[in-house]
């Protein structure tokens, strides 16, 4: 299941690059354990940030031109942007900690 709304190449830079907050975007897909781990995980620190950071999702089954135009050889993969810019990247099963630490780079 995805964490926030799920965008693809169609609406990738209105809801991420075009975005008036930080984003942070979780590429997953549906059979990756680890990615389903993250979840709770990224809901929470979706929760306390609620209106000043915001979460999406990418499946990179569906959006494999995503993936490969930012790199995305592993997943889970996250990447933190302020404005049209990677700031940071979290790559695996991180906790709640270390996204917290890459959200204090972009807020």
């Amino acid at each position: 299941m995805p964490v926030g709304k799920e965008v693809d190449s169609s609406d990738f830079e209105n809801e991420v690059t075009g975005a008036d907050c930080p984003v942070v975007v979780d590429f997953w897909a549906p059979d990756c354990a680890p990615c389903l781990m993250i979840e709770p995980v990224l809901t929470s620190v979706g929760s306390k940030y609620e209106g000043s950071v915001k979460i999406v999702s990418v499946n990179v089954q569906k959006s494999r031109d995503l993936a490969l135009r930012f790199g995305v050889r592993s997943i889970p993969t996250l990447l933190f942007f302020s404005g049209d810019r990677v700031v940071a990247q979290a790559i695996g099963n991180v906790g709640e900690k270390e996204i917290l630490s890459k959200l204090s780079l972009i807020i």
